[in-house]
C-alpha cells in the first residue's frame, strides 16, 4: 500500500488569472480548433465539446443542435444498427457529412458486430469505444481489434485517469483517451467503490501523457458550468465531454414528469372564499448508465456480481438546449479573451491559474 500525498485538485479548487490582452472583443476569438491526429489521417475542424454518449445526451436530436454550432455528439450506444444508420444517411443530408458524430460501442462482441453493420456502411467514421473501467485489458484488445478493422478511423476510448493507461490506449490504436472515473453529476463510482480522481488534476497529468506519445484526450464529466468547460481546456484537455449540462432539454432523452405544488399563496374567489393557488411544474429524468434504472431500461436488469454505480435524478425541465449552448460558447470567448487567447487551441498557453478556497458569493443562491 502507498499513498500519493500530492493535493489533488478540481475544477472548484482554481480560477484562472486574468492578463493583459491585446483582443478588444469577444468576436476576435475563434473557438474552433483544426485536429489532426496520430492514428486517423483526416483533419477535423471542430470546437471540441461532445454530448455524453448517455442515453439522455447522445440523442438523435441533441446531436442536430450540437452540429449546428459545431459541436460534436457521441450517439449512445442503445440505438439500434438500423436507427443509427437511417440517422446517419439524413443527417449527411441535412449537414454534408457527420463529421461530427461519434458511434458509440462496448466491447463485447454482440458490440462489435453491431459496429460493423454501421461502419460497412461507409456513412460515419469516428468511434467511441465506451467502458466504465478503462484499465481491464479487454479494453486495450478491443482497441486493436477495432483499428486494426477500420485503420483509417478516429478512434477514441476510455475511462482512465491516469497517464501511464493513456499512453499505452493510444500506443494501441487510440487518437482520443476519455478521461474521468467519477465526476460525473449522475455517477456514484467514487461513493460505491472509493476509487476515482478529482478532474482538473486528471486532466492536467493526463493530457501530459498523451500529448507526449502523440495522442490526445477527451475531458469527461465533472463540468457544472461553462467556465468549468473553460478550466478544462486550459489545463490541456483537446475535448471536453458534457452530460449534465446537456440534460433536461427539449432535446434530450428521458421520460417528462409535471409536478403540482402549493406556492403558499391564496386566490381570493369572493369575498368569503379562498383557494390554495397552485403551480405545475415539469421534470425530465436524468440517469448514470450504471444506474439500477439504466440496467433495468437497456439490458434487462441488474446482473448479480454487478451494483449500481449511479443514480437517478428529476431536472426541471430547461426547454430548447440552444440557448444553453449558446452561453456555454459565449463563457468560452469572454474567457479567451480574459487571458489573451485568440485560438482554441491556445488556452492552455495562456493559462495561469490561482488555487483558491472560495469561488462564488452564493448569498442570494446559486441559480442566475
Amino acid at each position: 500500500m502507498r499513498i500519493y500525498d500530492d493535493i489533488q485538485l478540481d475544477y472548484c479548487d482554481v480560477l484562472l488569472r486574468p492578463k493583459r490582452s491585446t483582443l478588444a472583443s469577444r468576436s476576435e476569438v475563434d473557438v474552433t480548433r483544426n485536429y489532426t491526429f496520430k492514428w486517423c489521417p483526416r483533419t477535423l475542424n471542430a470546437t471540441g465539446i461532445v454530448a455524453a454518449n448517455m442515453a439522455t445526451t447522445g440523442t438523435f436530436e441533441i446531436a442536430r443542435e450540437m452540429q449546428k454550432q459545431h459541436l460534436m455528439s457521441a450517439l449512445h450506444k442503445h440505438y439500434s444498427a438500423e436507427e443509427l444508420i437511417q440517422f446517419l444517411k439524413d443527417n449527411a443530408k441535412e449537414f454534408g457529412s457527420n463529421d461530427l458524430l461519434f458511434v458509440s460501442s462496448g466491447v463485447s462482441d454482440a458490440d462489435f458486430e453491431k459496429l460493423t453493420r454501421v461502419m460497412d456502411e461507409k456513412l460515419c467514421a469516428n468511434i467511441c469505444v465506451d467502458v466504465a473501467n478503462g484499465y481491464s485489458p479487454y479494453l486495450i484488445n478491443y482497441i486493436r481489434k477495432v483499428h486494426k478493422a477500420w485503420p483509417q478511423a478516429l478512434i477514441m476510448a476510455g475511462n482512465v485517469v491516469t497517464g501511464d493507461m493513456c499512453e499505452d490506449l493510444i500506443l494501441n490504436g487510440a487518437d482520443i483517451v476519455k478521461v474521468g472515473i467519477g465526476p460525473g453529476s449522475v455517477c456514484t463510482t467514487r461513493k460505491l467503490t472509493g476509487v476515482g480522481r478529482p478532474q482538473f488534476s486528471t486532466v492536467i497529468e493526463c493530457a501530459d501523457a498523451a500529448h507526449g506519445v502523440g495522442g490526445m484526450i477527451c475531458a469527461d464529466g465533472g463540468c457544472t458550468v461553462p467556465g468549468d468547460v473553460c478550466k478544462s481546456f486550459c489545463a490541456g484537455a483537446d475535448f471536453v465531454m458534457l452530460g449534465g449540462m446537456l440534460a433536461g432539454h427539449a432535446e434530450s432523452g428521458g421520460e417528462m414528469h409535471t409536478k403540482a405544488f402549493q406556492t403558499g399563496e391564496v386566490n381570493m374567489i369572493d369575498d368569503k372564499t379562498c383557494a390554495m393557488k397552485i403551480e405545475e411544474k415539469q421534470y425530465k429524468i436524468f440517469y448514470g448508465m450504471s444506474s439500477q434504472y439504466a440496467q433495468d431500461k437497456h439490458y434487462g436488469g441488474m446482473k448479480k456480481y454487478r451494483a449500481s454505480e449511479g443514480k437517478v435524478v428529476e431536472l426541471p425541465f430547461r426547454g430548447p438546449i440552444e440557448p444553453t449552448l449558446l452561453a456555454l460558447l459565449g463563457g468560452m470567448r469572454s474567457c479567451m479573451t480574459y487571458i489573451g487567447a485568440k485560438r482554441l487551441k491556445d488556452m492552455p498557453k495562456c493559462a495561469t491559474f490561482y488555487r483558491v478556497n472560495r469561488q462564488l458569493n452564493t448569498i442570494f443562491g446559486n441559480e442566475q
